[in-house]
């Protein structure tokens, strides 16, 4: 059975409210904690994630639709692309607050995870291409994208698992089968908590030896400077230096 995992967060309760009431509050308070987009009907409706997490044990895990697309690049990718590698598919948008939250998570997440069987790819939903495009090169953004106008990717899995937020993370195992799901932004403790055991299940390594972005990133600062001395020291010295 899927084990969900809702973490600090919890939603406060909130009155009734009408249906006109409540269009006007989505419209003012848009992606604060997620989003609510109408795609079609009531199934169709992204709702606003909370950062819950679901996991799902290899005999309850179901596979993938088949389904792919463009990259901003324009390059095909398609999911099947990635069997025999766990992937992490995350949905997003550039007008996504929770969205430019997450995103340090997720290219620190994959700049350790890479060489333990672990790729990204992200479906870019219902936004404007020359500004998604321009997030990904400000970001830095160093996995691929799919651009979905539209939408049908997520709406492709309304009978599977369906990422009915934005952001959602799907975490895909190696067979194609979705191992997990988070509904709203990740953090860097759930990701990695929801990948090492996917990582030992497949055997592609120990998680525990993988590098340290944030490590590699304190260090920095402290080579530059012995970088710094060393170069005064080893320099000519003239005259005026006495």
């Amino acid at each position: 059975m899927p084990s969900t995992n809702t973490g600090t967060r919890r939603r406060r309760a909130v009155p009734l409210l009408s249906a006109a009431v409540l269009a006007t509050v989505l419209a003012l308070t848009g992606c604060a904690g997620g989003t609510e987009i109408q795609t079609g009907g009531e199934e169709d409706r992204f709702i606003s994630g909370d950062g819950s997490a679901t996991v799902f044990e290899a005999g309850d895990r179901v596979p993938v639709p088949e389904v792919g697309g463009t990259t901003f690049e324009g390059d095909e990718l398609a999911l099947a692309d990635y069997e025999g590698r766990i992937l992490v598919l995350n949905v997003w948008a550039s007008w996504c607050g929770p969205c430019r939250a997450e995103q340090p998570v997720l290219d620190e997440v994959f700049a350790e995870y890479g060489g333990l069987g672990v790729d990204f790819l992200g479906v870019n939903i219902k936004d404007n291409e020359t500004a998604a495009l321009a997030y990904t090169e400000n970001k830095g953004v160093e996995y691929p994208s799919l651009y979905d106008q539209p939408g049908e990717i997520p709406q492709a899995f309304r009978e599977t698992v369906p990422p009915r937020a934005i952001p959602s993370t799907l975490v895909i195992s190696p067979e194609g089968e979705i191992a997990a799901r988070v509904i709203g932004p990740t953090t860097y403790g759930q990701l990695t908590g929801l990948l090492d055991p996917l990582v030992v299940e497949y055997g592609f390594g120990d998680p525990e030896d993988r590098p340290r972005v944030s490590e590699q990133e304190s260090a920095e600062p402290e080579d530059t400077e012995e970088a710094d001395d060393a170069d005064a020291s080893d320099a000519p010295r003239t005259e005026a230096d006495g």
